[in-house]
């Protein structure tokens, strides 16, 4: 399968579960392929968006490299594939090159992305934001795997929860695990972009 056939794939999958897109922004990186971020939902939605209104970024291109051992020097087509989508109740838009950023780590780094993993930026998520990293989730919440044939692994759409430098930090030492049993007791809209840190006391 071509690049251009798994991106319209992609694409289409996302506009099944998410309704048409709403804006979108492309990034080319040096040696990979080009990543657009879409956006759904939003301020240029066609109707107001309704009161707990969601904003979906997802990323568009990051599927084109399957993820294998970096170390073999061989591409394994049969390795997993997947694009990222961050859920926010208020849009913010200038996330899309960070976006961007994360989902052409495994074509410019050569490393896999997966459930549990934490992707640390060292800048603002987006334009004053107070989350620098992600944490990613557990795919088949939000968008269903998207088949893509005999000797083929899905792409899946992984889900990822902005972090301050703080969680993150407790990420690395005490694992995901267990951040994500702190943001679950304390109530944390992981949704919400102008959240406050979680207390990492004891």
């Amino acid at each position: 399968m071509n690049s251009a056939d798994l991106r319209r794939r992609v694409e289409d999958h996302l506009v099944a579960a998410f309704g048409p897109d709403t804006g979108r922004a492309s990034v080319t990186f040096l040696g990979a392929d080009e990543v657009t971020v879409l956006r759904f939902g939003g301020p240029v939605a066609a109707a107001a968006p309704a009161d707990g209104a969601v904003t979906r970024y997802a990323t568009l291109g990051m599927a084109a490299t399957p993820m294998g051992d970096p170390a073999s020097g061989v591409v394994d087509e049969g390795a997993p594939r997947a694009e990222l989508v961050l859920s926010l109740r208020e849009p913010r838009d200038s996330v899309a090159r960070t976006l961007a950023v994360l989902a052409a780590i495994p074509a410019v780094e050569g490393r896999p992305v997966a459930p549990g993993a934490a992707l640390e930026l060292g800048e603002p998520l987006w334009d004053g934001a107070p989350f620098s990293a992600v944490l990613v989730g557990d795919p088949g919440g939000l968008v269903d795997d998207l088949p893509l044939g005999a000797g083929l692994a899905p792409v899946r759409f992984l889900p990822i929860h902005p972090m301050t430098a703080a969680e993150a930090a407790f990420k690395r030492i005490n694992g995901a695990d267990d951040l994500r049993r702190r943001w679950l007791a304390a109530g944390t809209d992981l949704r919400d972009p102008s959240r406050r840190e979680l207390a990492l006391g004891t």
